[in-house]
């Protein structure tokens, strides 16, 4: 799946997408996940947030 387009992206999806990937991938950590996407962390968090996700840093997901 290409996730450079999560922006458009229907959050619920995004929000599946990515802690799918974050556990499977890349052991919870976002910088690596946002690094090897080529994508904002600053705006994939902020498109998750106004969906009502927090990433929760010690659980390595979106909450």
């Amino acid at each position: 799946m290409n996730l450079s387009n999560f922006e458009n992206m229907d959050p619920i999806l995004v929000f599946s997408l990515i802690n799918t990937k974050l556990r499977d991938d890349f052991d919870g950590d976002l910088d690596k996940l946002a690094s090897y996407y080529d994508i904002n962390r600053a705006a994939l968090e902020a498109k998750l947030s106004k969906a009502g996700f927090d990433f929760i840093p010690e659980a390595g997901q979106f909450r």
